[in-house]
């Protein structure tokens, strides 16, 4: 009798679902959809134009760095660009652009890894490892280096490369110019950390960021004037309350300007408001899209982030229980954070590399992080976590299986 009854429950939620969607087309609101128009970012995109328009005349450009907040709109400006660039480019000049996204794994880890997607991209292969990086490096100057081209090689969230492997790849694709007889290659970088200029190898800084452009988080106008245009193609007439489009920009404004973020909101709202079988969204359900996606980026966060961030993030967790009220401070989280280096034999930063790591923390919203005057010792930061006691169990069981340390130590 129950399963009965538990088929019939699964028929009415897909009965509901199909005769009651909200939705015209809820591709409109995913980050892979890319508009024929990028609202507030004119100014930036003729930047972009501007810098790259001489491979028209086959004319190597300057390297390019493009950063900003998540969610700004620099690969979506990027991207316009090369459509555009690629549509308009005289059949005998050979213009050849490639987007490799750092953030995905088994790509931009190593920098093997790095020039056998490029390899892939051009044609060519290589085993998935065994050969020395030269011959890597040997075989991708054969495949680029066969006849005249200009290539622009995009590395979108440039800073996860960097941060896995250094900068020296970059220091490498650089200079193959020099060793190039018939090509030559740009590069353009997109990062979403602001200071990840400041810490590169003063040579890849010079030749990496021959020009450099900066996105501006978007204000709560501009958001909701972006998710208005998006919301009449994404959803059905008259099944958003007044208020929400608002409610929507003003979270998004208050996370930095985070228009990705505005965006899925939107979405997420929908769904919730599916899910509990209703005509129109409200303003609660932003609330508790909000909750859900705060929720999402914090597993996220930790369980894609480099070891070094989250060694520094277990050693703050394990100091807060074992200190309880007691208040932590830049320096104790440094002691912890050597004591767990030695147990999982990883090299250990500098005090300094260690404050930047925290420092980021503050600005992903995992701390939150006061500067304290010490009179002639200097200046040290006070630590309060962030993240919520509902998700600390699964924080900690991410970090304790990533860093293959024992739950109980």
């Amino acid at each position: 009798m129950k399963s009965v009854e538990k088929s019939s429950n699964i028929d009415k939620i897909f009965d509901s679902f199909m005769k009651g969607s909200l939705f015209k087309d809820k591709f409109v609101l995913q980050t892979s959809y890319t508009p024929d128009n990028i609202p507030h970012r004119d100014d930036q995109i003729s930047q972009i134009a501007s810098i790259l328009a001489p491979s028209l005349r086959g004319e190597r450009t300057s390297n390019l760095f493009v950063y900003g907040k998540t969610g700004t709109g620099k690969t979506l400006s990027v991207q316009k660009v090369k459509n555009e660039l690629l549509k308009r480019n005289p059949e005998s000049n050979k213009l050849i652009i490639q987007y490799i996204n750092c953030k995905l794994k088994k790509v931009s880890d190593t920098e093997y890894r790095i020039l056998a997607e490029l390899i892939k991209k051009f044609g060519g292969s290589v085993p998935s490892t065994g050969l020395p990086t030269d011959q890597v490096y040997n075989r991708f100057l054969e495949l680029i280096d066969n006849e005249k081209k200009l290539i622009l090689i995009i590395f979108d969230e440039i800073d996860h490369a960097v941060d896995k492997i250094s900068d020296n790849f970059l220091y490498n694709l650089t200079r193959l110019n020099s060793e190039l007889a018939k090509s030559q290659i740009s590069i353009i970088g997109i990062s979403n950390n602001l200071t990840f200029l400041d810490g590169l190898d003063p040579r890849v800084r010079s030749s990496l960021s021959e020009e450099e452009l900066v996105f501006p988080p978007y204000n709560a106008l501009e958001l909701k004037d972006i998710l208005k245009k998006r919301a009449e193609l994404a959803f059905k007439e008259g099944v958003i309350d007044d208020g929400v489009i608002a409610k929507c920009a003003a979270y998004a404004a208050r996370e930095h300007g985070d228009a990705r973020r505005a965006l899925d909101l939107l979405r997420i709202a929908g769904e919730i408001a599916e899910r509990n079988n209703r005509p129109r969204i409200v303003l609660d359900d932003i609330d508790s899209a909000n909750e859900k996606i705060e929720k999402d980026k914090i597993l996220d966060i930790v369980s894609t982030e480099p070891k070094q961030f989250q060694l520094t993030l277990l050693s703050i967790i394990k100091l807060i229980e074992k200190n309880e009220h007691k208040e932590i401070f830049t320096g104790d989280v440094f002691n912890y954070y050597q004591e767990l280096c030695s147990r999982t034999k990883t090299e250990v930063l500098t005090q300094r590399r260690v404050s930047d790591i925290l420092s980021e923390f503050d600005m992903m919203g995992l701390i939150n992080s006061i500067v304290i005057s010490k009179g002639r010792q200097g200046r040290t930061r006070k630590i309060k976590l962030l993240i919520p006691s509902n998700l600390m169990v699964r924080v900690k069981e991410i970090l304790h299986d990533s860093l293959n340390i024992d739950s109980n130590g």
